[in-house]
This record gives C-alpha cells, structure tokens and sequence, in this order.
C-alpha cells in the first residue's frame, strides 16, 4: 500500500472532529500521486459522503466539462477537500473542521507534490491568500514555495449564480498558459491567454 493510500485510509477512520458522526464515509481524495495539477474544494456533499468521492454531484459534473475543455480527463489530476467529511446540510467548514483536517491535506500536498494547486472556493482560497476576495484574485496565481496556487470560484457559485459560469470557464482557460509559464510566476497575474489544449505527458 502507498503512502497516499495508508493516508486515505488512516483519513477514513478519522474522529477527530464532529464530523466524523454524522458522515457516511469519509471523502479522503482521488487521482494520481504524480498530479501535476491538484484542486482542492471545500467539503463534501450529499453524494460526495455517500460515494466516499470527491466531487461526484452537479458541481463535480462542471468540474469534468472544465477539465475537457482545457483537454484534460478527472485521472489527470488530484482532487480533494479542506475538509474530509459532509457538514451538516452542506454548510460552510468551520474553523475547528479545517483545523482537523489540515494535517491530512498538508500531507497529501507533500506527497503528491504537485506544480499547480487550484483552490476553488474561499476557504481553500485561504491557505494561499489569507484575507483575499476571490472576487478580486479569482484567476490570478501566486507562487508559494514551489506551487504555483490559482484561486478560482467553487464550480457550485457558478450553478447558483449563472453569472458567474463564463468567469469559472475563462480562469480554468487560463490554466495551459499558467502551467506553460510556472518559471515566471511571481506575485502577479498571468495575462488571460487564449483557451489551449493542456497535456501533462
């Protein structure tokens, strides 16, 4: 067993926090351990918990039509949550849940190592912009360390708030350029590109 997986399953019998008696199953995280790209979303959802999946409701279904449209597959790329385990009716994490979990992601980001790590949602946002809006950096990378983090809206603001749908397609449209130019990133924005194919391989 690899260590992502002996972390998925040490992640699965977690009661670390309230969570952990209301869920279903445990959401650890799928996708390759050599993802170049890795998105991290807010918490599970009602079919999140009941699959043990990541991003498996309406909100995962935008996230795959993102992911073809910039030529990539779910398998490309390493999905997961702030926090592990359904909030109850799908509220937002509260800061004792994200503070419990935060080991499990910290360890997952270190083992996958990933170059580029998409935060969708304001409070994945925040392990790389404390005290942003996302209204004002959605799209724009920063580099910390040596990931590259690109803070986008939850594909779930754009089914509920339609206006936000062509945002959500146009930062995913920058991705290629973003990942093509990881060298030159720094504290500022990369310049909107045309939409291109992205392949990892």
């Amino acid at each position: 067993m690899t260590a992502l997986a002996d972390l998925a399953k040490e992640v699965s019998g977690c009661g670390q926090c309230a969570l952990a008696q209301g869920r279903t199953k445990a959401v650890p995280g799928e996708g390759p351990e050599n993802a170049v790209i890795m998105f991290i979303g807010e918490g599970p959802g009602f079919h999140e918990d009941r699959q043990g999946k990541p991003f498996v409701g309406a909100a995962g279904q935008f996230l795959n039509e993102l992911l073809q449209s910039i030529g990539l597959q779910r398998t490309d790329v390493y999905i997961t949550n702030v926090v592990k385990c359904r909030p109850p009716g799908n509220r937002d994490p509260q800061p004792a849940e994200i503070e419990a979990c935060r080991a499990f992601l910290d360890r997952q980001v270190a083992l996958i190592g990933p170059q580029v790590i998409v935060t969708l949602g304001r409070y994945s946002m925040a392990r790389a912009f404390p005290g942003e809006k996302i209204s004002a950096i959605h799209g724009k990378p920063r580099k910390v360390g040596d990931i590259v983090y690109v803070p986008m809206f939850h594909p779930a603001a754009a089914l509920h708030q339609p206006s936000l749908r062509k945002t959500v397609e146009e930062d995913f449209a920058r991705l290629p350029k973003i990942l093509a130019d990881l060298g030159q990133v720094e504290e500022a924005a990369v310049a909107p590109d045309e939409p291109q194919q992205l392949s990892l391989f």
